[in-house]
């Protein structure tokens, strides 16, 4: 049997009930289908309902509606009309159809309505990051019932041997009773494999068949994850957009950074996957930008009246952004594309942009995105001269080594200038990098000295102990923390500067999601403003092109500092020149 579905319209007032606005011989109250039948026979958008199978018979001779879809309706499926007009009501009163009835009709599941594929299962991203993160979606009930798990890679395997790797690597994280077997039973069930090579159009077509044998004749939806090497990116985009499109529903690809090489090689990328999907299918994912924090920089400034009158040049000194990681993240730079085009091309601009930008007229994607790259184009190139490049070392008995081979740097600190009018002569520091002395990544703003402060004499030796101060830290401990000044308790008077704050884990109980986990339920919901556009990438390429030519050209030989120390001693040069000193030495 075929499913059959129409379109219902209904409308409401403020006094009257949700009722259809169609032309039906009879009136019918979205309200008088049991919630059960709604949930599972049909689908309520826009002030419309979408019929299925039985429920467009009503359509046909209540409404005289046109059907949508396969026609293929059993002949006893017209018995719904027949009940609705034969008695099964009082004159004048609503029709209502039981879940019973309805059950009765309908002898044919339905299929997958979303496809999820993982390109390149069996690599380490994909089974460490991305498979749990599926499984947390599907636990949580942010999945269908009836997704469809794809693995993809060159590996010759089978479907039970995916459904092994992903089980070594998944847990009931998301649930603190450790009871979620059914759960996972089922989701690794939904698992299926297909292996082909990353330029291989016969093994698209492969998993694009497999994939309509377990959507079935339903609308489906399918998202491909892209977790291969940027030299295959291509490739795999190409051969998708040309073997394995969704039919009916719509296709979305998340693609990973770094996105290019450089400007060129970016720009190249970007025509090739444009010349095969809209920018709209098209979601570049940085996990970084899927922290809690980052969702918070748009929630402070927008929703609290105390923070955005002071978010300008007059009130702000200067902001600092600092990612500082340890020995363990290290690795991961090491690959040719060095800290640079791996954590500042994206995160960090990113970061900057969500925290300057004007106010964007709704919390649209494309909204948030348009004022995002207004930022990036009004901030200054930077010049080699404001960034500093390192590379840690480690003692080995008595020689001192370079941990890497290459002059790829693991640090960076760079100063930035938005040449707009609402941040200029505002400097914006960053500090990323390995081997660190401290595990930490937050955003401090600090504020301006109070003019003519009576309490100078108060505060201390320096003035810059009593800058106000707003730090939003992500790790090691996420929290909101404001820096005051206040009188110290007892006679006299001296001052302290204290932290208002706000420590996540004392005041939430609730599980924090994995930044894959938000980033995946963000692209299924289709909410892209923490993805880069088109735009958005050339424009920081753009921005950081100087210091990469710079490097690339002259082979630029980052400065070696101590593991476990504080970084290069450059970056103390840096912000003596711009008169910032590092907030949390």
């Amino acid at each position: 049997m075929s499913l059959t579905s129409c379109l219902l319209p209904f409308s409401q007032s403020a006094t009257a009930p949700l009722t259809s606005t169609c032309s039906c011989h009879l009136p019918l109250s979205f309200s008088n289908f049991p919630v059960s039948s709604r949930d599972y026979y049909s689908s309520f958008r826009s002030e419309s309902l979408v019929l299925n199978g039985g429920g467009s018979d009503l359509c046909r001779r209540f409404c005289f509606l046109e059907e949508t879809g396969a026609s293929g309706l059993r002949p006893e499926e017209t018995i719904l009309g027949t009940h609705l007009g034969a008695g099964s009501h009082r004159a004048g009163d609503t029709p209502y159809v039981s879940k019973q009835f309805l059950d009765g009709l309908l002898d044919v599941p339905r299929g997958a309505s979303l496809c999820i594929a993982v390109v390149g299962a069996t690599g380490e991203l994909a089974r460490g990051k991305i498979f749990p993160a599926l499984f947390a979606l599907y636990y949580s009930g942010y999945l269908p019932e009836d997704v469809g798990i794809f693995g993809y890679s060159r590996k010759n395997l089978t479907d039970e041997d995916l459904r092994s790797i992903i089980a070594s690597t998944l847990t009931c994280r998301v649930d603190h009773q450790e009871n979620c077997g059914d759960k996972m039973d089922a989701f690794l069930s939904r698992t299926y494999y297909i292996n082909g090579g990353y330029d291989n159009r016969d093994g698209m077509t492969r998993l694009d068949q497999r994939m309509k044998q377990i959507e079935g004749v339903s609308k489906a939806n399918r998202i491909f994850y892209l977790s291969v090497p940027q030299e295959a990116l291509v490739d795999v985009a190409c051969n998708i957009g040309d073997k394995a499109q969704a039919p009916q529903g719509w296709t979305r690809i998340i693609v990973e950074k770094p996105f290019g090489f450089n400007s060129y090689s970016s720009h190249q990328l970007t025509q090739s996957l444009l010349s095969k999907f809209e920018e709209r299918q098209i979601y570049r994912i940085d996990h970084m930008l899927g922290r809690n924090l980052i969702e918070n920089l748009t929630v402070l400034r927008f929703s609290n009246l105390v923070f955005e009158p002071l978010w300008n040049r007059t009130y702000i000194r200067n902001v600092q952004v600092i990612v500082s990681e340890s020995v363990a993240q290290t690795a991961k730079y090491s690959d040719g594309y060095g800290i640079i085009r791996d954590i500042f091309h994206s995160h960090i601009l990113q970061t900057i942009s969500l925290l300057t930008m004007e106010p964007p007229i709704s919390l649209d994607g494309e909204d948030i995105r348009n004022e995002k790259v207004k930022v990036l184009r009004s901030t200054r190139r930077l010049d080699p001269a404001d960034a500093i490049l390192g590379q840690y070392k480690y003692t080995s008995g008595d020689k001192n080594e370079a941990i890497l081979n290459s002059v790829g740097p693991t640090y960076c600190a760079a100063a930035l200038y938005i040449d707009n009018a609402r941040w200029d002569g505002v400097p914006f520091l960053v500090r990323v990098g390995t081997g660190l002395i401290k595990h930490r990544v937050e955003i401090r703003v600090q504020f301006r000295h109070v003019p003519g402060n009576i309490y100078r004499d108060n505060i201390g030796i320096s003035i810059d102990l009593g800058t106000n101060e707003l730090i939003l830290r992500d790790e090691p401990d996420e929290a909101i923390l404001v820096k005051i000044n206040n009188k110290v308790p007892g006679l006299g008077l001296q001052l302290d500067a204290s932290e208002l704050n706000l420590l996540y884990k004392d005041r939430y109980s609730t599980e924090v999601p994995d930044s894959y986990e938000h980033l995946i339920h963000d692209v299924i919901d289709g909410d892209n403003h923490l993805f880069m556009r088109s735009d958005e990438v050339a424009e920081a390429w753009d921005i950081l092109s100087p210091v990469l030519e710079e490097i690339d050209k002259h082979h630029t030989a980052p400065e070696l500092y101590e593991f476990g120390g504080r970084g290069p001693v450059g970056a103390y040069y840096l912000w003596a020149k711009h008169g910032v000193p590092w907030a949390d030495e």
